[in-house]
């Protein structure tokens, strides 16, 4: 081996190693994925299906009613829910209608024949969720679990990548 091939070797060495540690940092704070398991979310994700996450997007704003998202539960299996109720809001659901602050509100995203047992919230606080599972009978939420503070929130689902016949941005 001569000088050339050894400055080579190491010059290739270190292209590896930055897009590893590239590689490392953009799954530590950037992106992540996660596979759904269960079906709190059908139908709008079925159990095995692939899911990217944005771990920025809180970071700079705030979830909105309607997002999906991912939270730690009690150090337990992460979750992936719908953002139902905003900080301020009062939520109630009566005759499997959900009123926000009073008003009537349609939820577009819900399958046919779900449905949504009478449930009333406090005025949810600063920096706190309602968040629900779109398969209402058979969703751990926080109905059971309370608001999900801000700082739990992991991420915002943006993206389905598998199964691959029905990738899909959120």
């Amino acid at each position: 081996m001569d000088f050339r091939e050894i400055n080579e070797f190491f010059r290739d060495f270190g292209k590896y190693i930055i897009a590893v540690v590239v590689a490392i940092l953009l799954f530590l704070y950037v992106i992540s994925f996660m596979q759904v398991s269960g079906p709190s979310m059908e139908p709008t994700f079925k159990a095995g299906d692939l899911v990217f996450i944005s771990k920025l997007h809180y970071r700079f704003g705030e979830p909105k009613r309607g997002d999906i998202l991912v939270f730690e539960n009690n150090g337990l299996k992460n979750l992936i829910k719908r953002v139902v109720g905003l900080p301020g809001d009062k939520i109630e659901f009566k005759d499997n209608t959900l009123y926000l602050n009073d008003q009537p509100y349609k939820e577009d995203y819900l399958g046919e024949g779900i449905v949504t047992y009478d449930f009333k919230s406090d005025v949810i606080p600063d920096n706190c969720y309602l968040v629900l599972g779109d398969n209402r009978p058979n969703s751990q939420d926080s109905r059971e679990l309370g608001c999900i503070e801000k700082d739990k929130i992991i991420g915002k689902v943006v993206f389905r990548f598998w199964p691959v016949n029905k990738m899909k941005m959120f």
